[in-house]
């Protein structure tokens, strides 16, 4: 091999291999070919004065420059190449906007670059707010406080007025003013108490004071942690009606749906931004959210948010964010246990703790009861006290996703409308039923304890526990979605066998001892089966025939009248024949016989 090499350098001299052009061109079977054998020569370099490539497209076609185009346009005519003139002597080709050399159309930007784009800055363009209604004199009472007599914007004070709240509840007048001075809070009262209204009038009134101009596209200014999508949404509803006259950019993300539109909404600066943990998270890994620029962290529902495993997810935001000190972190919810104070004082800076009347967790517009019944007798039960306890709307939780749905075709069989709400129920379907129930088309809701948190809907009449919960404190949330904003309401719990073993602990917690009662016979008969919806009744047969003279299909007897399709004509019926096991069985009989 070596010997060939050193022979061909000796042939061709200089180390040129056969086929090599003056510029130093080979053609691609002759590089392939060489580069097996020996190193190719270094190729000589390329000045701006030297011309076209040889044997490139303007040197093919005789010529240099725009003359030489010209001339192997043209053919060989004999023009005269004359020198190339100044660029600046050259005439311009006038064009039309959005076309190109040529007359072919220019093609459209795929994204043009904005003032907005990301990693950009980009001025924060808020929403333009209504104009202000005047605000009303509120007399002042022996033992309350007013709204206006704290230091609260006036643009939030307005909110406050539209949602006709005078003055403010016990949880609200402990945190307000510490909040609106800056300090890290602790906050513990009993569910509807106004701990949502308490942290976003504060945060509101903090981002009007301290605007900022020129922010990027993706940071948030207060950051609010929900740990379900049901109490996110609320938490955002709130702070858009609170907030109607600021001007300010809300934004909520949750997972569930709706995952490129929330991705999209990032492409401006958000002021208040709440969410769930895990989709928080995958915002902030994709580059799409930035919480380094937070100024104010809530965390509300602490203890749920904590007991159901979001430790990991929420050590991970918190570790985004501005060190503590330099940020406001405020923590509310209706029971914090010592353990979970200690887990989250790394979070807060000298925090101020607030328990708002601990010694009684439920309120004493809800009426507890405790029904003693077997747990075969608990449809009977529910169904009784559906029809003869003046039920408005009510929420039954059950313990288990197959027993709400079982307890949801049960209910349905006897005629009650009702809903579903579990954690396997699409959100886009979880919302819609939430909203029905909210109007009234859904009186009933079976749910979960995914809805106990944070879910507030107005009038709510009962709350029944279906089955008692594993947990004490779940038991507090449940009945707090009922006894609202000064409203009465009724919580009934069933006793039965299994859940039997749960009084002790609700008994220390409530602080009180718990007594049953027992239903009577009435109360757990199971009341007959509806019959079925009749069939829509017959035509008569001078109705068929003036049908038939109509030019119309004639309804056969004993069947419904044929649905229109969408060219109005009669859909063609399908009749499902017998199955697998049922053919076989009449061919097995055809075979005997």
């Amino acid at each position: 091999m070596f010997s060939f090499i050193r022979k061909i350098k000796d042939l061709f001299g200089g180390g040129k291999a056969p086929g090599q052009t003056g510029a130093g061109e080979y053609s691609p079977y002759q590089r392939d070919h060489i580069r097996r054998n020996m190193p190719l020569p270094e190729m000589p370099r390329r000045e701006e004065n030297d011309g076209p490539r040889p044997g490139s497209r303007r040197g093919r076609r005789g010529g240099a420059g725009r003359e030489g185009r010209r001339e192997g346009r043209a053919g060989d005519e004999g023009r005269k190449q004359g020198p190339k003139a100044p660029r600046a002597e050259q005439k311009r080709v006038q064009r039309r906007p959005g076309e190109r050399r040529g007359g072919r159309p220019q093609k459209a930007a795929t994204r043009p670059q904005e003032p907005g784009a990301r990693g950009q800055a980009a001025p924060c363009a808020p929403k333009e707010p209504p104009r202000m209604p005047l605000l009303r004199e509120i007399p002042p009472a022996e033992g309350k406080t007013r709204f206006t007599d704290l230091d609260i914007a006036k643009e939030v004070l307005c909110g406050v007025q539209d949602l006709q709240f005078e003055y403010c509840t016990p949880i609200q007048q402990q945190v307000l003013p510490h909040a609106l001075a800056g300090r890290d809070v602790t906050g513990r009262a009993q569910t509807g108490t106004g701990k949502t209204a308490a942290f976003l009038a504060s945060s509101l009134t903090y981002l009007l004071r301290h605007r900022k101009e020129n922010r990027i596209p993706g940071s948030c200014r207060v950051l609010v942690l929900a740990p379900t999508r049901e109490l996110a949404i609320q938490i955002y509803k709130d702070a858009e009606v609170l907030g109607k006259y600021c001007g300010v950019n809300n934004l909520v993300v949750f997972g569930g749906m709706g995952y490129h539109e929330q991705r999209d909404a990032l492409e401006r600066p958000i002021d208040i931004l709440v969410g769930t943990p895990g989709r928080i998270i995958d915002y902030s890994r994709s580059g799409h959210m930035r919480l380094g620029d937070a100024e104010i962290l809530v965390i509300d529902e602490a203890d749920r948010m904590l007991d159901m495993g979001f430790i990991p997810d929420v050590r991970r935001i918190v570790g985004k964010l501005p060190p503590a000190g330099e940020r406001q972190t405020m923590l509310f919810s209706a029971t914090l246990t010592p353990e979970i104070v200690r887990l989250v004082d790394r979070w807060l800076v000298d925090p101020v703790m607030i328990e708002s009347e601990p010694e009684q967790l439920v309120t004493d517009l809800i009426d507890q009861r405790f029904i003693a019944v077997a747990a075969s007798e608990k449809l009977a039960l529910l169904l009784w006290l559906l029809k003869h306890d003046n039920a408005g709307r009510v929420l039954v939780f059950c313990n288990r996703r197959d027993a709400c749905q079982r307890l949801a075709r049960q209910l349905g069989r006897y005629g009650v409308q009702c809903g579903l709400l579990s954690g396997d129920v699409p959100q886009e379907r979880r919302l819609k039923i939430l909203e029905r129930f909210r109007t009234g088309a859904t009186p009933v809701i079976v749910a979960t304890d995914v809805a106990a948190r944070g879910i507030h809907v107005e009038s709510v009449s009962h709350v029944v526990n279906y089955d008692m919960p594993y947990e004490s404190d779940d038991y507090v949330h449940r009945i707090g979605r009922t006894g609202r904003a000064g409203e009465t309401g009724k919580s009934v719990g069933f006793v039965c066998e299994y859940g039997a073993h749960m009084i002790p602990a609700l008994e220390k917690l409530l602080g009180h001892p718990i007594a049953c009662d027992y239903p009577t016979e009435e109360m757990v008969a199971l009341p007959p089966m509806p019959p079925p919806a009749a069939p829509p009744p017959q035509r008569a047969p001078a109705e068929r025939e003036e049908t038939a003279a109509a030019g119309a299909q004639p309804v056969e007897s004993g069947g419904a009248e044929p649905v229109a399709g969408p060219d109005g004509k009669p859909r063609r019926r399908h009749h499902r024949r017998g199955g697998r096991r049922h053919s076989r069985g009449r061919r097995g009989g055809a075979q005997q016989g």
